[in-house]
């Protein structure tokens, strides 16, 4: 059965860590809504030059054309057995949208990593990133944090100069006010679950691991359709 997969959570959370963690552990893609326009983009497809003219003007992409480049995505093969997705939703109307590319799959199952406010803002102060390629240094990673070398690329790890504790603040009060509504949209489902991110990466990873087949064995019983 496919494992079709939402992480929720605030910034700090660790959802990109997990969930490279998870898709790594499943064979299946995680899928960012960056890479998704990139690929687009390259390709050439239709949305995908929609996308390029509409970023070569300097404006933001449309939920129709993201959604458009999220179903094209979801079709291709490697994504068959199941996906995780990083970055999207981001509001209730994608999320809606996402419910019509859904039609026929597999239901989502949505899993959002709570953390207290005081300890996102402690750890991402503290953030290190790729200057390269972008990757967040995994807490766990005692080699990249200790050489300063991303895990990933082996360049040099930075502190991004918005990681201050007043950027911060402001960034969780966007994330409260714009994409919190979708804990809310999705809480009601049978497949939704709700893991404490507040504890070491390990054992945030079992948690989820745990949660997710908890809402595996629902969908398998037939009550989530």
């Amino acid at each position: 059965m496919a494992l079709n997969l939402i992480i929720l959570g605030p910034p700090g959370a660790g959802k990109g860590t997990q969930a490279d963690r998870l898709a790594a552990s499943k064979g299946i893609p995680k899928i960012s809504t960056g890479d998704m326009l990139r690929e687009a983009v390259k390709a050439g497809t239709e949305v995908g030059l929609r996308a390029k003219a509409i970023m070569d003007r300097g404006e933001l992409v449309s939920d129709e054309v993201i959604i458009g480049i999220v179903e094209e995505r979801l079709a291709r093969a490697d994504a068959r057995n199941g996906f995780i997705l990083d970055g999207f939703p981001r509001t209730v109307a994608q999320a809606q949208a996402l419910d019509g590319v859904m039609a026929g799959r597999v239901p989502l199952i949505v899993i959002d990593i709570a953390v207290p406010e005081a300890e996102l803002v402690r750890r991402l102060t503290s953030r290190l990133v790729c200057g390269t390629c972008g990757q967040n240094a995994d807490p766990s990673d005692a080699q990249a944090v200790t050489t300063m070398r991303c895990g990933k690329c082996g360049n040099a790890l930075i502190q991004r100069s918005d990681d201050n504790e007043a950027t911060i603040r402001e960034r969780l009060k966007v994330y409260e006010k714009n994409t919190r509504p979708l804990v809310d949209y999705y809480a009601g489902r049978p497949t939704f679950r709700s893991v404490d991110g507040a504890q070491a990466p390990d054992i945030v990873a079992a948690a989820l691991v745990d949660a997710v087949e908890s809402a595996r064995a629902v969908v398998a019983g037939g009550s989530a359709l």
